[in-house]
């Protein structure tokens, strides 16, 4: 008798089929139909160089969850792989940590009203608000652990509809804070400083005491900074050594995290910031995340939307997504009370992934 076919199959079937076109090892040269390892390749010199650690990847890996239980998982679920930008979003989180610890009560203040001195203090960066950094719309100018936000004005991404404008790297004419929405990572960069200096410990420390540990996640993740990105950081018994950093791995460094241990920060999300009952994030929190920006509305606080169903077909409207380069996705699904995690997934056929993704979702249930 044939067994039945399991329709989860058919999408990741389509994802181990169509992994993402970078070696394995970072330090391999690219064969036949490859692309160098990682995107500091498009940055303007001297800023197209890793300023960090990268490490060797698996294959094309990922599990799925449904109502809080792991229902599927492909590849290698547990191994803690570099995630790149999906890094920005667990900013978002450790900012929501900033506010329930009461470090953060309104993030429409400016910045320089509770961290003077690290940037923010120039007439320009005064007026920028916390809640400009999440949603990256701040126009912060300046020079953040040795990289000039120009080196990433006029950025394109794939999931911003807007067409570029200018020459990447150009230094492209600053805005009022607040009314330009500009994927840029060294602004991302400095919204991490000001956290550390907020929370005055390392945000790794932070991550693993108040997000990471009470989810259950492995211990195996780490988060480092740039070789150079080290700083005395002020504390009540003096000054203490610490990494500042990066929320992503575009010149390396940043976060490697497993499969498993990203779909329960996504259930987080799917769960409003509630835990086994416990608030690990303030009420009302992952609202604000997932609240379309004004000035571009298929992005919300450091994760990406699809309000009109557009920006990744097959996804309900009210789904978002963590998103890093290399194929890292990990998509927050209301509609099936489903987290989806996929790695090295070549970018090009993510739509084709969430699609039969969807389908699958749809023809399965949970009891």
């Amino acid at each position: 008798m044939l067994g039945v076919m399991n329709p989860l199959d058919d999408p990741i079937r389509f994802s181990v089929d169509h992994e993402v076109p970078w070696p394995r090892d970072p330090a391999v040269a690219p064969g036949p139909g490859q692309l160098r390892f990682g995107v500091h390749h498009d940055d303007p010199p001297p800023w197209n160089v890793l300023r960090g650690p990268v490490h060797a990847r698996g294959p094309v890996s990922g599990v799925v969850w449904r109502q809080g239980q792991e229902v599927a998982a492909w590849g290698e679920p547990d191994r803690a792989d570099l995630t790149f930008s999906v890094a920005k979003t667990c900013l978002a989180l450790l900012a929501g940590v900033a506010q329930l610890r009461g470090l953060l009560p309104d993030v429409n203040e400016p910045v320089v009203a509770r961290v003077p001195g690290i940037g923010f203090d120039s007439p320009h960066n005064r007026r920028v608000t916390w809640a400009q950094l999440l949603a990256q719309t701040s126009e912060w100018e300046g020079t953040c652990l040795g990289l000039p936000d120009t080196v990433d004005r006029y950025r394109k991404v794939s999931h911003d509809p807007k067409p570029t404008q200018g020459r990447k790297g150009d230094a492209r004419p600053l805005q009022v804070p607040g009314t330009y929405w500009e994927y840029n990572d060294v602004r991302i960069n400095q919204l991490s400083l000001a956290l550390l200096h907020l929370f005055g410990a390392p945000l790794p420390e932070v991550f693993r005491e108040s997000v990471t540990r009470p989810l259950g996640c492995s211990e195996h993740w780490r988060w480092v900074g740039y070789d150079d990105a080290w700083l005395d950081l002020p504390t009540r018994t003096g000054p203490r050594r610490v990494p500042s950093v990066p929320g992503g791995t575009h010149w390396g460094a940043g976060l490697s995290i497993s499969a498993r241990d990203q779909a329960r920060l996504g259930q987080l999300l799917l769960d409003d910031g509630v835990h086994d009952g416990q608030h690990l994030l303030p009420e009302g929190w992952v609202g604000h995340m997932r609240r379309p920006c004004a000035l571009a509305p298929f992005y919300g606080w450091l994760v990406w939307l699809n309000p009109d169903g557009r920006v990744f077909p097959g996804a309900s409207k009210d789904s978002l997504f963590m998103v890093g380069a290399g194929g890292h996705y990990v998509w927050v699904e209301p509609a099936h009370q489903a987290v989806v995690v996929v790695r090295w997934l070549d970018t090009a056929h993510a739509p084709g992934f969430i699609a039969r993704m969807a389908t699958a979702l749809a023809a399965t249930s949970v009891a």
